[in-house]
């Protein structure tokens, strides 16, 4: 008999046990894929003793998750920067697919993934191109006297946008001159001057 602030039905998951680590070695060697598993306990009845023994250790793993990370700061402080980081990226990439706002409205899978592709492409190109500004730019600070700290380096971000136009410079110059155009292609290109 087992003992726990949260009822678990353990004797279900021990009773399981053996089924649970053949389905956990199929899928690590290869032989199904876990989501093959993943629909063909989904369609099965929820009475399903196995479905029923994953889902109560699912159950068992999140709450011994949560203990952890109620209990240690570390943990909570390690979580917020890795989720706020990426949060960062996933603002960066809707601002750069500005268009439709934001919604891919293909309804074919290869376009999709297409897009997504593209637009993490035009994202890493546009990250990439800050951090060598950024890098060029601390670099001739540092030649001049000015001393960085960690804390300081670690404030900056690559996901700085204000320097783009996504919509392009279009300046109008209404004080040029239009070029003529050169008739004469020269002695080199005689099938062009004989042209009538």
């Amino acid at each position: 008999m087992h003992c726990s602030l949260i009822p678990f039905d353990w004797d279900l998951i021990e009773n399981h046990i053996p089924d649970l680590l053949r389905i956990v070695l199929s899928i690590k060697t290869g032989r199904v894929s876990a989501s093959t598993i993943l629909r063909r306990l989904g369609t099965y009845s929820r009475k399903n003793k196995l479905y029923a023994a994953f889902a109560e250790l699912g159950r068992v793993t999140r709450t011994i998750f949560l203990l952890k990370y109620i209990s240690d700061p570390e943990l909570r402080s390690t979580i917020s920067a890795a989720t706020n980081k990426s949060e960062q990226f996933n603002d960066f990439i809707k601002w750069i697919r500005f268009g439709a706002d934001g919604v891919i409205q293909e309804n074919d899978r290869d376009e999709q993934r297409k897009l997504i592709k593209y637009n993490h492409l035009v994202a890493n190109c546009l990250i990439l191109h800050n951090v060598c500004t950024l890098t060029r730019l601390l670099s001739q600070l540092a030649k001049e006297g000015h001393t960085f700290d960690e804390s300081t380096i670690g404030q900056i971000s690559p996901y700085i946008r204000h320097h783009v136009n996504r919509f392009g410079d279009y300046v109008l110059n209404m004080d040029r001159g239009e070029p003529l155009p050169t008739y004469d292609f020269g002695s080199k290109n005689k099938k062009f001057a004989n042209v009538s």
